[in-house]
């Protein structure tokens, strides 16, 4: 399978001749098309329509907040994070590389997760296949990358593994290693963000208080990084970006320390974020748990007030 992804992916990504300087107007207008990110981007979108309209053929509802979630903020940034001038020049500026990092390890998985993909399939799928997807969800597996202990810890040591080890520039060096970096990303930041934010019956959840945890546990180690990064003094993957030989920007040193920079200040926002939606998500399930018990005490003194009117019928009848 490897093989023969590596035969269907770019395996070079060679430094051209200086590229033009990048500006707001090459953000928007020099995109990168392959059709391999294409057919990656499309087929998850694809699914998720299919389920909305299957719902609407049989009169179901489906929130339509769950639906902008996922395709506007889900698939949308990921194809913004890719395909736009952020992927055009990924390899060009560390900067706008953590730019598409934050993206893709953070933004694109809570978006994810937000949209309760996996209630929509359990909603519309066929019996056998939904059964199937249901074994998956209780299976050791679904419980392994659910756990949200290791997610974090996954989530924490990527991005120090990756800029603080040879393949950071080898991933610039290869098309086939960018994409499974890009995939990396997405994959870690939804293992983290299911259990967190998601609606979706995986295993894995636990109690807000302990979902609030684990995001205060995971600021200061992202804060770290992006600190460690703006004050290092020696160029990561130096080689590869000094060989753009560039006569326009910041230099390749002052444009990681833009990038450390960036790193802090976005997952102290994000995570804000995060933040504002477990507290939006806690407030509503204690607000359903407040109407549970309401409807609960209301059938108790229902009950208790039709027994007592019998006892009264019972002594008159005596």
């Amino acid at each position: 399978m490897v093989a023969t992804l590596v035969t269907l992916l770019p395996l070079h990504a060679t430094p051209p001749n200086p590229p033009p300087p990048f500006t707001p107007a090459r953000f928007l207008t020099d995109w990168t098309y392959e059709w391999w990110l294409l057919l990656a981007l499309a087929i998850p979108a694809a699914l998720y329509v299919w389920g909305l309209i299957v719902l609407h053929r049989r009169g179901d509802r489906w929130p339509i907040q769950r639906s902008v979630a996922f395709l506007a903020g889900g698939v949308g940034s990921a194809v913004i994070a890719t395909m736009s001038g952020l992927g055009t020049y990924d390899t060009v500026l560390f900067s706008v590389h953590m730019v598409q990092h934050t993206i893709l390890m953070m933004i694109t998985p809570l978006f994810l997760a937000l949209g309760a993909p996996v209630t929509l399939a359990l909603r519309t799928l066929p019996s056998r296949p939904r059964a199937t997807l249901l074994r998956v969800l209780h299976s050791r597996f679904a419980r392994i990358v659910s756990f949200p202990p290791l997610a974090l810890a996954l989530f924490i040591a990527t991005p120090f593994a990756l800029y603080y080890s040879p393949f950071y520039e080898i991933s610039l060096e290869s098309g086939f290693w960018h994409a499974f970096v890009h995939m990396h990303f997405v994959i870690i930041g939804s293992m983290l963000m299911w259990p967190l934010v998601g609606t979706d019956p995986i295993p894995g959840r636990v109690s807000y208080p302990l979902r609030l945890l684990l995001v205060f546990l995971m600021l200061p180690f992202h804060a770290f990084l992006g600190v460690t990064i703006m004050d290092s003094s020696i160029v990561l993957a130096g080689h590869w970006y000094e060989s753009f030989h560039r006569a326009w920007g910041p230099t390749p040193l002052e444009d990681q320390h833009i990038g450390g920079g960036i790193m802090w200040a976005a997952g102290d926002v994000i995570a804000v974020v995060v933040l504002a939606a477990l507290f939006v998500q806690w407030f509503a399930q204690s607000q359903r748990e407040a109407r549970r018990e309401d409807r609960r005490l209301d059938r108790l003194e229902a009950q208790a007030a039709l027994t007592a009117n019998s006892g009264r019928e019972a002594d008159r009848s005596r």
